[in-house]
């Protein structure tokens, strides 16, 4: 039996996913639920990135905060205690020179971004819990006792900092990252070898973090933790720039005469802290850093894009191991999104707005897509032909079609969750009407609960989504294998039930495991098959009960009310846009 606490978790998680958050708005449960959740569930913390604004979103951010939704609605079926936080890094001479060149107070610029963000992710039903904006107070304080708390423990000098520096990237860089380039005018110039953004020689005094007395106590942790850093490619990589290069002293303020918009140095107000460390410590902001942060920051997962990787994966760890602080227990690293072969530019036109996608092929359909079509490791292309004929393959023909035969009032004219006739599907094949195949679709089916767990674990949403679009397309093949719709209803009732019954619970199964990617198309899939909030979560993934003896709760239920087509066909575009040939990098987004 299960306690209470359990019970009550499972119901909350379950209410959370159902339709409370369907429009973006930051899940929450109600009532009793949110003291007896916290006190039960085991904690998890799931961060995006900050994401920088001195530009609009575009989909390479919401592919961020959408897989980290994902997460996170997968922890709450799960029954965890999960919080959700995304926000915007408002700070550094990028933002100052940003303002400016828009006429516009600095604060006042990135309000406005901020906002445009906050639409974008509530727009595509990102559930976040916390916001965060580096400029709110709260942050202030966090990064200031977090200085002095480096300080105090002498790992802050004063020093002198000469190299190069990207300022679009906010990045000190070693000449190893320094190679030779071109500007728009053909002109020589020097540029980061990894964005390929302009760097300048920069000579400084500024405070220097002791990086160096780190590399050995991060490579330990990395070497002794091989699933830290997932994809593995990622982990491997960050190995290697650890074992093949020195990691000098890293430069953590600037000269306030050259950046004046970001946080004083405590005690110096001449310096700046870097935005960078400023940045960062944005994880610990957001849970009460540094009075009530315990509970939560030992369980923080990080989602980042691979752009972002070496602040992440080395200079974060660094921080935290001089702060005397848990390092992440997860670091998952996606790659970007080319438009058309192409890398997005601001200059090219090609920079897909989220907004203009949802229009056209709705939130579900972009989250959906984004996901089944985004490979961690490597980069992925997007153009709007692809987005219709997955959305429409998947979730207008193969899923939709599926719910819509077998919820029919002409196969089902009471429209009741039907009856399972252990006669017709025993569990001894060549028994009863059941075929060898049948059986298989069936083990698919039990199966997918641990496949698309596993998956989820290792960030392969698009491994989950395609082992889920496989028994999809299993389901589909019994239905058309047994034409229900040709059966005679005088005599071969139990079957044709029996038929109905083994489809609808696929179904069930498959709108269970959608929640955390398509909550639109899934709540609409459950409410039509009669599924109660209650019976959506980890815990409900029974399938089948009935062939094993047990019982349904559902068997002889009434069914939902039609909703209409669950997902309606996409038209393609008629004219396919030119890509110019060139492009350069655009920010991902920050820390």
């Amino acid at each position: 039996m299960r306690s209470p606490c359990r019970v009550l978790t499972r119901v909350g998680a379950a209410l959370r996913l159902s339709g409370h958050a369907l429009h973006g708005r930051p899940p929450r449960v109600y009532g009793i639920h949110d003291r007896q959740a916290s006190q039960c569930s085991k904690p998890y913390y799931i961060t995006t990135p900050i994401f920088y604004v001195n530009a609009s979103p575009h989909i390479g951010h919401v592919y961020s905060a959408v897989t980290a939704d994902c997460l996170h609605r997968y922890k709450l079926l799960k029954g965890y205690n999960s919080r959700f936080a995304t926000g915007t890094d408002e700070h550094g001479l990028k933002i100052q020179q940003a303002a400016s060149n828009a006429g516009k107070e600095p604060l006042s610029f990135c309000t406005e971004i901020s906002e445009s963000f906050k639409h974008v992710f509530q727009r595509c039903s990102i559930s976040y819990t916390d916001y965060i904006r580096t400029t709110e107070q709260r942050h202030t304080r966090a990064v200031e006792d977090f200085w002095m708390v480096l300080q105090s423990k002498g790992f802050l000098y004063k020093g002198t900092y000469e190299g190069w520096y990207s300022t679009p990237d906010e990045s000190f860089l070693t000449p190893a990252q320094v190679t030779d380039g071109t500007d728009s005018e053909g002109r020589r110039i020097k540029v980061s070898s990894e964005s390929g953004h302009k760097v300048e020689w920069m000579k400084e005094d500024n405070y220097m973090f002791r990086l160096s007395d780190f590399r050995t106590e991060v490579l330990r942790w990395l070497r002794s933790n091989p699933k830290v850093i997932r994809p593995v490619k990622f982990h491997d990589l960050v190995l290697q720039w650890l074992e093949d290069d020195d990691i000098p002293d890293l430069s953590v303020s600037r000269q306030k005469s050259r950046l004046q918009w970001g946080i004083p140095v405590p005690g110096d107000p001449e310096q700046t802290i870097y935005v960078w460390l400023d940045a960062l410590v944005n994880y610990l902001t957001v849970v009460g850093y540094p009075q009530n942060h315990a509970q939560w920051w030992t369980a923080v997962h990080h989602v980042v894009g691979k752009d972002i990787l070496k602040f992440h994966a080395i200079y974060w760890p660094a921080f935290l191991m001089a702060a005397g602080l848990p390092l992440p227990r997860m670091i998952y690293v996606h790659s970007h999104w080319t438009v058309e072969g192409k890398k997005m530019s601001k200059s090219l036109g090609n920079v897909i707005n989220p907004l203009d996608a949802i229009e056209k092929f709705s939130a579900d359909g972009l989250r959906y897509f984004l996901l089944r079509q985004g490979v961690p490791d490597s980069d992925c292309d997007y153009y709007d032909d692809k987005v219709v004929k997955v959305c429409n393959s998947e979730l207008a023909d193969a899923l939709g079609g599926l719910l819509n035969r077998c919820t029919a009032p002409s196969l089902n004219p009471a429209q009741l969750y039907p009856r399972f006739s252990n006669t017709c599907f025993p569990k001894e094949e060549n028994c009863g009407k059941a075929v060898s195949d049948d059986y298989r679709m069936m083990e698919a089916v039990s199966a997918l609960p641990v496949v698309v767990e596993r998956h989820f674990e290792n960030l392969n949403i698009y491994k989950a989504l395609e082992a889920i679009s496989a028994c999809v397309r299993l389901t589909n093949r019994f239905v058309q294998r047994h034409a229900p719709w040709k059966l005679d209803r005088k005599e071969d009732q139990q079957w044709l039930d029996t038929i109905l019954h083994v489809s609808l619970e696929c179904l069930r199964m498959y709108g269970i495991l959608l929640q955390p990617v398509v909550p639109g198309l899934a709540h609409k899939i459950l409410s039509r098959l009669g599924v109660a909030p209650e019976e959506r979560s980890w815990d409900s993934l029974n399938f089948l009960r009935r062939y094993e003896g047990g019982d349904c709760v559902l068997e002889g239920r009434a069914l939902g009310p039609d909703l209409g087509v669950l997902f309606g066909r996409l038209e393609r575009s008629p004219v396919k846009r030119k890509t110019p040939k060139m492009a350069t990098t655009q920010d991902e987004g920050k820390s």
